[in-house]
């Protein structure tokens, strides 16, 4: 048995020993503990599994994953470990055109044909509990219930992922969740174990890109891509194979929030992603995104700067462009939160006749995993007789009893073959309509070892800050420094941002001018970086949205609001296919200059202008001069301004801007002198914000 001590801090990294898979394999000696299994064997290789070749698919033998991920599947009883917190949908896919030269699933042979689909959407960090908008991954999880079984596309709203191979899924966790000894921080990574970790995994680089931009804070789950992020392979009825990237994107475009809205966000509505898409359902507003392939051939595989099967890369889209195939749409909410969201079983090998894997080793643990996590979290092995996880074609099988049994088998037959007549002989396999995986040919020792090109760690991540507009670098920034910033212990940060150094030295130096600590030294890569050409796709803000639509805007008024501006304030926005929303001093409501009596939304106490996407400020002179002396009333222009949003306003309103501190008016300013003015002010809400009003790079 190792030697118990008392562990201590270092700012320097533990000696390593380099390979394929990346910089840093740690080496136990002297007084450090061997890694040993919990059967206490000690353990050659904690960062590979084991594989049938540098590329090949992974072994069942390998009983150091099998035990390393049994035992993280079930640390939680009966909270997801990852993606606590989550809320879902009912819809369907409509398919636009049909894939029967390159795919024989059932779901991509008939244009028009609806497949039921239920889509849950998650944080991953954080605990039921937590907050909507932490800075976090989002799960974009979509189950299809087609006419072959159900098919589960278990993907993020980030196209990549930490790591490379499954081995190392409980370490991220563990280091990205609250510190053990301590509980907290709770949905958050800005702490010593997460940096810890990220600051000695190279290969966490480029999803570290994603998590510290904009895309880890999205303003709802409608207004985010997702992506299965994997490579899987399509199947045709000749068996020939054809590689695919899944991609969903939103029609009604891309957009997030900025920091500090998040961090007001989750005060003033913690539920606020669960109340945007509740409400959008109820409301006829369904969320909608586009079914998109990007599909390549052993060609393009062999002629890629970088690995297929490496979850930490993407395809940018200049080179392989999106296919859009079909739609997903989400038109009804659940009628049971607990028996739907939270009972619902998602896994990543629910694949149907015409779907196929990759030896992708992140995947292939991933298929492992998550069967193994359900029959803890639901309790047994008949988790997919729960109306929610049971198919909605017919299904026949030999299965039978353990706990929670709710099907009663008939007859006395129930294993296979066997020689009994129909109908009591029951089921029987057939090979022209069963799964099919792709008859690959795999060569090589049986090794715990990754691909040469899984080692470039920093290319990708070089090129996603490169294809960034300067406001969007600027965040990038500005979130390394805020995260960066709660670490306590200086080596780590000097290890991360010498990481950075590797990514693009303006960005380096800019966080550790954040940190206010000397640029340190370069890290050395494992394979240099490469620069790679910008890709637009990967910019929020190259792609903005076709218009205002799916949005809302929050009205300031007060007892003496002009009633035609507001009215055709209404109008404008609601053609627009946006939501007004009233924010008065009191939830009574005001009573306008007609007389009228209206109710309000929220009180301006209770609505910050974090809940909303652009803002009007309409007070009679009275109301302004009331409006001047009251708090709540002055952070919400102060902040609509801070966050660059779009300010509608009547010259009353310049009483309160000035109590404010808003003494000079930017271009992000319209002032609505009369009805005839609010097209203009709608129009220009098109662009989301007004990016002008931050100076580019912090």
């Amino acid at each position: 048995m190792p030697t118990r001590r008392t562990p201590t801090k270092s700012d320097a990294a533990p000696a390593s020993r380099h390979g394929a898979g990346g910089e840093l394999h740690q080496e136990a000696g002297g007084d450090v503990p061997v890694l040993t299994t919990a059967q206490g064997g000690p353990v050659a290789d904690d960062q590979n599994t084991l594989r049938y070749g540098p590329r090949g698919p992974a072994l069942l033998e390998d009983f150091h994953f099998r035990e390393k991920i049994f035992h993280f599947d079930h640390e939680r009883i009966p909270e997801r470990i990852v993606h606590a917190r989550g809320y879902g949908a009912h819809g369907f896919f409509e398919l636009h055109e049909s894939l029967a030269d390159i795919c024989k699933a059932d779901i991509f042979q008939r244009v028009g044909e609806k497949t039921p689909a239920f889509v849950r959407f998650s944080t991953v960090a954080g605990n039921k509990g937590s907050a909507d908008l932490a800075r976090d991954v989002r799960g974009f999880a979509v189950k299809l219930y087609t006419q072959q079984g159900n098919w589960d596309i278990v993907g993020n709203n980030i196209p990549v992922f930490f790591i490379q191979d499954a081995m190392k899924f409980p370490d991220l966790v563990h280091a990205a969740k609250d510190e053990p000894d301590r509980g907290f921080p709770q949905a958050a990574t800005a702490h010593d174990n997460f940096w810890d970790f990220a600051s000695l995994m190279p290969e966490s680089t480029h999803m570290l890109m994603w998590t510290m931009s904009d895309r880890a804070i999205p303003r709802s789950f409608r207004f985010m891509e997702g992506f299965g992020v994997h490579t899987f392979r399509l199947l045709n009825e000749a068996g020939k194979s054809t590689f695919v990237k899944f991609h969903w994107k939103p029609r009604l475009g891309l957009q997030s929030i900025v920091w500090d809205e998040a961090v007001k966000l989750n005060g003033a509505d913690p539920d606020f992603h669960r109340r945007d898409l509740w409400n959008a359902i109820q409301t006829g507003a369904f969320p909608e995104w586009e079914l998109g392939l990007q599909l390549f051939d052993q060609e393009f595989v062999d002629s890629f700067d970088f690995d297929v099967l490496d979850a930490t890369k993407l395809i940018p889209e200049e080179l392989v462009p999106v296919r859009r195939v079909g739609r997903l749409v989400l038109d009804r909410v659940v009628d049971n939160f607990f028996a739907e969201t939270e009972q619902v079983a998602f896994m990543t090998q629910n694949v149907v006749p015409g779907v196929d894997f990759t030896n992708d080793p992140l995947l292939q643990g991933r298929n492992f995993s998550y069967l193994d996590t359900q029959l803890k979290r639901l309790g047994g092995p008949n988790f997919t007789h729960l109306p929610i996880n049971a198919p909605k074609c017919p299904f026949a099988h030999f299965q039978q009893d353990g706990h929670m049994a709710f099907r009663n088998p008939k007859g006395r037959v129930n294993y296979e073959p066997n020689s009994w007549s129909q109908p009591e002989a029951g089921p029987r396999e057939s090979p022209a309509l069963g799964h099919r995986g792709f008859a690959t040919e795999e060569e090589g020792p049986k090794i715990r070892e990754r691909g040469a090109l899984f080692a470039d760690h920093y290319s990708q991540a070089r090129q996603f800050f490169r294809s960034q507009t300067p406001v969007e670098q600027a965040h990038i920034i500005n979130a390394f420094v805020f995260e960066l910033s709660k670490v306590e212990t200086p080596g780590i940060r000097a290890r991360m941002v010498g990481n950075l150094r590797n990514v693009d030295a303006e960005l380096a130096e800019a966080v550790a001018a954040g940190l206010g600590m000397e640029l340190p030294p370069a890290s050395a890569p494992a394979r240099a970086p490469v620069d790679q050409p910008p890709s637009e796709a990967l910019s929020i803000l190259r792609n903005p949205p076709p218009s205002f639509e799916g949005r809302k805007v929050g009205a300031l008024v007060t007892d003496g609001t002009e009633i035609d501006l507001l009215k055709a304030l209404q109008k404008a926005v609601e053609a627009e296919g946006a939501v007004l929303e009233l924010v008065a001093p009191k939830i009574g409501g005001i009573t306008a200059s007609d007389g009228t009596h209206l109710p309000a939304h929220h009180a301006v106490a209770g609505g910050p202008s974090v809940l909303f996407d652009a803002v009007a400020v309409l007070p009679s002179e009275e109301g302004a001069v009331l409006l001047a002396d009251n708090p709540a009333a002055k952070g919400f222009v102060s902040d609509a301004y801070a966050h660059s949003k779009f300010i509608a306003h009547t010259a009353a309103a310049r009483t309160l801007f000035k109590s404010a501190g808003l003494m000079t008016p930017d271009k992000g300013f319209v002032e609505l002198k009369a009805a005839g003015d609010v097209p203009g002010f709608v129009r220009a809400c098109r662009a989301l914000r007004f990016w002008e009003r931050e100076a580019p790079k912090g």
